[in-house]
């Protein structure tokens, strides 16, 4: 991946980056109480997550959303890394949302009143989406060529 820095990327990246940066940052000085809420919330989603305690739990997620909006805000992180970052984490919020209770209406993907604020963060998934498959699209046409060539089977438009 070449480092190609793309004005229209750059909304997205600083709106991202600096919602998660300051989401993680939050993160490092709560208090048990919201540790143990957020690990609640993880674990009944991910039970794997019951190993660890809700402080290394909250200190973990913090040091991860900061590395997230950190490798978003930086022009030097190339979009499609940021991109697959991105997309791993707001997948991870969106199983939360899938897979906890109360926070869908019965027998839809519609969100409650409870899951409207995990449901928003399809946004996230969409955005690292789209730079993963722009990143695709570039390494998919030879340098110098206007037409894509054959090879990742992405079907893009020429630019």
């Amino acid at each position: 991946m070449a480092l190609r820095l793309k004005v229209h990327h750059w909304p997205s990246r600083l709106a991202v980056g600096a919602l998660v940066l300051d989401s993680g940052l939050s993160k490092r000085t709560a208090d048990e109480q919201a540790a143990a809420r957020l690990h609640s919330l993880a674990s009944n989603a991910y039970p794997l997550m019951k190993r660890l305690d809700a402080r290394t739990f909250t200190k973990l997620l913090s040091y991860g959303e900061v590395t997230l909006g950190a490798a978003l805000l930086l022009p030097f992180v190339p979009a499609g890394v940021a991109g697959v970052a991105l997309t791993a984490f707001s997948a991870g919020l969106l199983g939360m949302y899938l897979r906890t209770p109360g926070m869908r209406q019965e027998g839809s993907l519609r969100p409650t009143e409870q899951g409207l604020a995990l449901a928003q963060d399809v946004w996230m998934l969409g955005i690292g989406l789209g730079f993963i498959v722009e990143e695709l699209c570039r390494m998919d046409r030879p340098v110098g060529k206007s037409k894509p060539a054959t090879g990742t089977g992405v079907a893009c438009s020429p630019r």
